[in-house]
């Protein structure tokens, strides 16, 4: 029975309708069993209950003339459907009168007969083979004990419980059919939610298209429905952020190889050729280098932008001041007449302390980059909040909604080094430590970028196994 629900090769469908069939018949099976049995016993009792009170009837008469059984008229017993019969305690029989058919007591009668007390049912044949239902009372004549025996052909009885059978039987397999259909409608009705989210996945893999499914109601299905809608709406959203990045990237890497190589072609001529004029050679070399510098520089940051969005914590906290320190030590040697104006007040946090400094450092080298010569940058860090602001020509209007996308650059900003990419590492890093970073305008001015990060000054309580692990 196991195999048949778990056969992983049947339908769901089919074993969901197998199992409510089974559940139904099973408890049909139960109720008429039951019925059946509670019926025999009320039938019984009842005929045992009729037994006794005519034997009450008959026992007044039987004492007059124990030996003639009280002249009883045989056509009374045969109106009662009733056979007598008398035990003595010596397992003396006295036949009741007329017929030839009698009942053949036994120990129970014999042992009514001995004692006295009580009364005993019974079902047994009768000399006939007959079955009969067989009653036994107390009877006491003249300080004689006997057991007067009473018998009623279960001929009719039997043919109620037949019938009652029948009809249980009958009715409880046209209740199990009507169950297993009921069960095979509920089962489809069920499964068809399932089925449709199957068929949507079949789809997607054939055709390649994240088609959202058609959710209908408000239960478990309807929900792992809508599940896989959003999952599906995360890989569209993904896939196509993968196509602008790789197209960006691809019209990006366009220009700077397209350089390289027509300097590389230059050179190979001129060693042919010598068509070069003098110091000419070394201008295309050192053009080259800082063609593949930024080169370098945009494959890193693409890089960077391909890592996974979502952050997983340092088992140890970060002082994100330490991160600033690291970030400005860097960045000061790109900006050498620049004055800093720097506070920074504690703010701890969880999060990669690398991925943190490289934002930091590209907010920082966007400030350099922009900034006029002795100009100051001022870089506070307060409360949660870091703040970078300069004193160059700031961010036009229509420019702040962009700022932070790939491969993005004002038209201030596209005769300046650097891949586009800066700002975009940015705002995800920080976003994937679970903050935030705005663009706006200083009030000198410049650019002004705000940075939040979700931490506190106090830096958190280790765990003695993490300081356990850490020495």
């Amino acid at each position: 029975m196991r195999r048949l629900f778990s056969n992983a090769h049947r339908p769901l469908q089919q074993r969901l309708a197998l199992l409510i069939a089974s559940a139904v018949a099973g408890a049909v099976a139960t109720t008429a069993v039951a019925a059946y049995f509670l019926t025999l016993l009320t039938v019984y009792d009842q005929l045992d209950n009729e037994l006794v009170d005519v034997a009450s009837i008959f026992s007044g008469r039987l004492v007059e003339d124990l030996e003639n059984m009280g002249g009883i008229d045989p056509a009374a017993l045969q109106a009662a459907n009733t056979t007598i019969v008398l035990v003595r305690a010596d397992n003396h029989v006295i036949t009741g009168p007329g017929g030839q058919t009698t009942l053949e007591p036994g120990a129970d009668e014999l042992a009514i007969a001995r004692t006295g007390m009580g009364w005993s049912s019974r079902t047994g044949p009768n000399t006939a083979g007959a079955p009969m239902r067989i009653v036994a009372v107390p009877l006491v004549d003249a300080g004689v004990q006997y057991a007067l025996v009473l018998g009623r052909p279960l001929d009719p009885t039997l043919a109620i419980l037949r019938t009652t059978g029948f009809a249980l039987v009958l009715f409880g397999g046209l209740g199990a059919t009507v169950a297993a259909l009921s069960g095979y409608g509920i089962a489809k009705s069920g499964i068809q939610p399932i089925r449709k989210l199957s068929d949507a996945v079949a789809s997607i893999a054939a055709t390649n298209k994240l088609t959202p499914i058609e959710i209908q109601g408000d239960d478990e299905v309807a929900d792992l429905g809508r599940s896989f809608n959003r999952m599906l709406k995360a890989l569209d959203s993904s896939r196509e952020r993968q196509r602008r990045l790789i197209a960006d990237a691809g019209h990006e890497l366009r220009t700077p190889l397209t350089s390289m190589r027509t300097n590389v072609e230059l050179l190979v001529a001129d060693e042919r050729q010598g068509m070069l004029p003098e110091g000419a050679r070394a201008d295309i070399l050192r053009d080259v280098a800082g063609q593949l510098g930024e080169f370098t520089t945009l494959v890193g940051d693409l890089v960077q932008l391909s890592r996974e969005e979502t952050v997983q914590a340092a088992p140890e906290p970060v002082d994100l001041r330490d991160v600033v320190e690291n970030a400005l030590e860097r960045v000061r040697r790109r900006g050498p007449g620049i004055t800093w104006d720097v506070e920074l007040d504690p703010l701890y946090l969880m999060g990669e302390p690398d991925a943190l400094e490289r934002a930091v450092t590209n907010l920082l080298d966007n400030a350099v980059k922009f900034s006029p010569p002795g100009g100051t940058i001022h870089v506070h860090l307060e409360g949660d909040r870091l703040r970078v602001s300069d004193q160059g020509p700031g961010i036009a209007e229509e420019d702040l909604p962009h700022v932070f996308e790939r491969f993005y650059r004002s038209q201030h900003a596209r005769t300046t080094p650097g891949s586009g990419l800066g700002l975009s590492i940015v705002a995800q890093t920080i976003q994937a430590h679970g903050g935030w970073v705005k663009a706006g305008r200083s009030a000198e001015g410049g650019a002004e970028f705000v940075a939040r990060f979700p931490g506190s000054p106090t830096p958190p309580a280790v765990e003695p196994a993490e300081e356990a692990a850490s020495e």
